[in-house]
């Protein structure tokens, strides 16, 4: 039995190029999602969502994601953990051109909202190891950059804890003009907030 089926891909929110599946036939539609980030009312806009004024009658959403389980009762929004990265980096940061940040980035993908934010907010490019990766997203390019002499670094090293403990930044950085850099280390990763549930 044959049927046809529209299959739409809609903005997942969760790194450059992620999507949801939304799969419509006779027997109804589904939303498969895989793992997603969307803000409050971001759903709203989705035009391809939506019929008319209102939203599509979905009969069976498949959540496929990391965060579906109940330890993750509680996970900030965006801008939330946004400013408290950007209060952290910006204190330590302003006490000196020596005081140097790690954003210990586990993917390669899925930071740039918070490289573009702390570039714009702070005026200081993040430290990569290369920009080709993010050469067909225009918009970041501005914000990242490969010369080491930066405050704010996400260059990553396939050990990175271990470069880290010799107060060395992955990219090998110790110092600047012979003075000795004073490195913090935040590693934005939602997986904490299911490991520390208080």
């Amino acid at each position: 039995q044959k049927e046809d089926i529209e299959v739409t891909l809609l903005p997942a929110g969760h790194c450059p190029g992620s999507v949801m599946f939304l799969f419509e036939g006779a027997n109804g539609t589904v939303l498969y999602t895989g793992d997603f980030r969307l803000a409050k009312g971001e759903a709203a806009r989705m035009e391809l969502l939506h019929s008319g004024t209102r939203v599509k009658d979905i009969q069976s959403v498949y959540l496929d994601t990391t965060f579906c389980d109940p330890k993750f009762y509680h996970i900030p929004s965006r801008e939330e953990c946004l400013n408290g990265i950007l209060e952290l980096v910006r204190s330590w940061t302003s006490l000196s051109r020596y005081h140097v940040v790690w954003l210990n980035c586990k993917a390669a993908y899925g930071y740039e909202y918070l490289f573009i934010n702390l570039s714009e907010e702070l005026g200081i490019k993040v430290h990569v190891n290369k920009l080709d990766m993010f050469r067909n997203m225009p918009e970041i390019l501005y914000h990242v950059t490969t010369d080491r002499h930066t405050q704010i670094h996400a260059c990553r090293h396939p050990r990175d804890e271990d470069c880290f403990r010799g107060n060395r930044l992955p990219c090998g950085m110790t110092c600047q003009n012979g003075t000795p850099l004073h490195i913090i280390s935040i590693k934005p990763s939602t997986m904490w907030f299911g490991e520390r549930i208080k």
